[in-house]
């Protein structure tokens, strides 16, 4: 049985550069993020899921859902983000246990943005790294790429678990604070742990 890692981080930690690296290494990597999208693409069933939650309003001209507008709308009124998460998360919980279970590696990587906040994986994922850094990093760089305006981007953070809190609760952390070399050391070492984790579990067996 492959051990399943989880992975999260506030918005801007970099969760995807350090998962990138992991799967660089050969370790297979579930994003709960990339399985949204999918499932939210015309034809498929959170795309109709969001629209029988939220209306036609919620889509954009040609046929797909307009994310803006609807992250404008949940970060703006927790009833609505209340009701976009109960029409996507057991959809996306659903489709990550579905590829967990194809795993054939010693261990294996989910990535899960609200890991703590939302739960739903406590019953496979057996630790959990935490990648951090700085606030004011975090929205430098969700500024750079998103062109939200920082206020926007400090509002998303303040509806994510504090930055103290899901340090408290990690079994592992990733400094992302410095440069994307210094995950390098990083990762290689929590790959040579998790692989001995492994692999005492399966002799145990």
């Amino acid at each position: 049985m492959t051990l399943v890692v989880g992975l999260t981080g506030g918005i801007g930690s970099g969760k995807s550069a350090v998962a990138d690296r992991f799967g660089a290494l050969g370790v297979p990597v579930v994003d709960a993020d990339a399985i949204a999208h999918a499932l939210s693409r015309p034809g498929q069933p959170g795309h109709a899921a969001v629209i029988a939650a939220f209306g036609l309003q919620v889509l954009a001209p040609d046929g797909t859902l307009d994310r803006a507008a609807l992250r404008r709308a949940v970060f703006s009124d927790p009833a609505a983000r209340a009701r976009l998460e109960a029409a996507l998360h057991p959809l996306i919980r659903g489709e990550a246990r579905r590829l967990i279970a194809g795993w054939t590696a010693p261990w294996g990587l989910v990535v899960v943005p609200l890991l703590f906040e939302r739960g739903g994986f406590d019953e496979v994922v057996r630790r959990v790294i935490v990648v951090d850094c700085p606030e004011d990093e975090q929205v430098r760089r969700v500024v750079a790429r998103s062109g939200l305006s920082a206020a926007e981007v400090r509002a998303i953070i303040a509806a994510q678990l504090p930055r103290a809190e899901r340090l408290a609760r990690a079994d592992d952390v990733i400094d992302n604070a410095g440069p994307p070399s210094a995950l390098v050391p990083q990762v290689a070492a929590l790959h040579a742990r998790y692989g001995a984790l492994a692999a005492a579990a399966a002799s145990a067996r």
